[in-house]
């Protein structure tokens, strides 16, 4: 994860990139003098700040600088991973309290894809996670229509065709019940379109239930109910690293 480091930044961008409104908008409050530095009002949009030293107030309350934001959301169903949308509804819409313009979703859940999904501005922290060179895993639980076997698991295991040049990287199932419908869990390192869907179709199964579990070290919160969020704690921040 990228280390924070102090940042020197034009007061008008400072304000912008923290949710304050556009730039035009943050100049005409400095302008009224509704912005202190270290107490001080400061009518200059220009004025360069100390991101780890000067105190910066917007109408006398303070704005914190934050590089880097970091949110773990239990996406619901009916909501698409996508930054802005003209007609859907997307995750960054339920990120109420987020201050950055520039957050996106880490990977993508299909609309109808329940579970763990880290919203960030990250780009460095989003890269590693989802490159396949860096063998990360993603672990699913997923309900299917048919029974699972132990021929499930060794296809599986030893990377299956679904439809591309190249099978997909050996996965790991465990099965937690067989029957007319099935329920387990699914670890892939890889983030292929409907890829889930796509490996147990090959399997002559039907997914009727999808949900992410964890992500590297990053492991959804029990306690969020689909729709909830929260920011990462340190511990969870650090183990990305």
């Amino acid at each position: 994860m990228a280390v924070a480091v102090a940042v020197k930044i034009r007061l008008d961008k400072f304000l912008a990139d923290m949710g304050y409104g556009t730039r035009s908008e943050a100049k005409r409050e400095i302008a009224r003098g509704n912005v202190k530095i270290n107490g001080l009002p400061v009518r200059k949009p220009e004025t360069k700040i100390d991101t780890e030293k000067d105190e910066v107030a917007y109408k006398d309350q303070p704005a914190v600088y934050e590089k880097y934001e970091y949110y773990m959301l239990n996406k619901p169903a009916g909501v698409i991973s996508a930054t802005t949308d003209k007609k859907e509804k997307t995750v960054l819409d339920l990120i109420e309290e987020k201050q950055r313009k520039d957050l996106f979703p880490v990977g993508r859940l299909d609309r109808d894809t329940e579970g763990l999904l880290l919203i960030t501005n990250d780009g460095e922290l989003a890269h590693r996670l989802l490159s396949p060179k860096k063998h990360v895993d993603k672990i699913y639980y997923v309900r299917v229509q048919g029974s699972l076997s132990e021929e499930d698991i060794r296809r599986l295991a030893e990377g299956i065709d679904i439809g591309e040049e190249k099978p997909t990287l050996p996965a790991q199932l465990v099965i937690l019940k067989s029957g007319q419908t099935s329920e387990a869990e699914i670890t892939i390192q890889e983030g292929k379109f409907h890829q889930v869907k796509r490996m147990f179709h090959a399997l002559g199964k039907e997914v009727v239930y999808l949900k992410r579990l964890r992500m590297g070290t990053l492991v959804l919160d029990e306690n969020l109910k689909p729709g909830e969020y929260r920011k990462l704690t340190k511990e969870e921040r650090d183990g990305l690293c």
